[in-house]
């Protein structure tokens, strides 16, 4: 695995627009509910108070990890991308061998993915069947439903 993040400039500002929210708006928000509820009396037994613990836990689990991507983060341009063969960033029209339905995905970073916008991260095992692959070519994607393969009709760069 890469220990590099590449991603679109799109999708670094909004990793760095979520991860500020998180660390201002959503830490002092945990931290008034911890106080509301340690107002409450004997923390031992409130129910509220550990609650309240286990989400601040878990924001501050979900900004490690948000700041540990945007560490590692690289953004990719346009023109350092080649539309020869599918990388990340490239928006690939791809044909289902079998039944013969077509689709369309840009593959991203993992953080960006978001398959109502047609985008599948490099990781998931169609983005990682077609990585190298040019116009022609099939891959072979290993699914949990089984092997499909898919050929590629066409490759281009729209960031």
């Amino acid at each position: 695995m890469s220990k590099y993040s590449y991603m679109s400039q799109e999708g670094y500002d909004k990793l760095k627009a979520e991860l500020e929210q998180l660390k201002s708006e959503e830490r002092q928000k945990a931290a008034r509910q911890i106080a509301e509820a340690r107002e409450k009396g004997d923390l031992s037994e409130n129910a509220e108070y550990d609650a309240a613990k286990e989400a601040q836990g878990l924001l501050e689990l979900k900004i490690s990890q948000m700041e540990a991507v945007m560490a590692s983060a690289r953004v990719i341009r346009e023109e350092d991308l080649d539309a020869s063969t599918v990388v990340i960033l490239s928006t690939v029209k791809i044909k289902q061998v079998k039944n013969g339905k077509n689709f369309e995905y840009t593959l991203v970073s993992e953080s960006e993915a978001d398959l109502r916008a047609k985008k599948i991260s490099v990781t998931s095992p169609i983005g990682k069947g077609l990585l190298g692959k040019a116009v022609g070519e099939i891959a072979e994607v290993v699914t949990p439903g089984g092997k499909m393969q898919f050929e590629v009709m066409d490759i281009s760069i729209k960031l």
